[in-house]
């Protein structure tokens, strides 16, 4: 199940974190999975990194999400670039996503797209609006799509699941 949730962060912050997304180091060669090719370009931010603190926040507020972070990065993806379809784990685990553009129309693209059905026998797209953040489970089989003239960043913050046994 995917659960969006618009206008996530103050108009402010949106554009205040668009910006730190602009200004980052990006590395070629990420790979969707093992039998694919490096495409798109991302930085990986550390736990303690203040926008990751600022956005776990803002999930356990919005989503009740109490799952430990694994991972977190942007994904900067470039115009005309062909991501591949993946998962980003397992069924006790969760992605979310947060769409950092501050600019977008219909005619870009961008979409986040989705296998869906009994059969996987379906694709559904969630748009990428602007200061839209996303939550799925990271074993749903997606892939992104760029944008068609400019460059399309997102924020991944991949959270495991809550084992505790001892």
């Amino acid at each position: 199940m995917i659960t969006i949730y618009d206008n996530f962060i103050t108009p402010e912050k949106c554009v205040e974190f668009y910006k730190y997304c602009t200004k980052l180091s990006y590395s070629y060669g990420e790979t969707d999975h093992e039998e694919s090719p490096p495409v798109g370009l991302a930085c990986d931010l550390n736990s303690k990194n203040e926008w990751v603190e600022f956005f776990v926040e803002q999930v356990k507020n919005k989503f009740s999400l109490r799952n430990v972070v694994d991972r977190s990065y942007i994904n900067l993806f470039l115009p005309g670039e062909r991501p591949y379809y993946h998962t980003d784990g397992e069924e006790d685990e969760i992605t979310f996503l947060y769409y950092a553009n501050i600019e977008w129309d219909l005619d870009e693209g961008g979409e986040t797209k989705f296998v869906v059905g009994d059969k996987n026998e379906e694709i559904r797209g969630v748009l990428p609006i602007p200061n839209r953040a996303i939550i799925f489970p990271a074993n749903m089989i997606h892939s992104a799509s760029s944008f068609r003239t400019k460059a399309r960043y997102s924020l991944a913050i991949k959270y495991c699941s809550l084992d505790i046994s001892l």
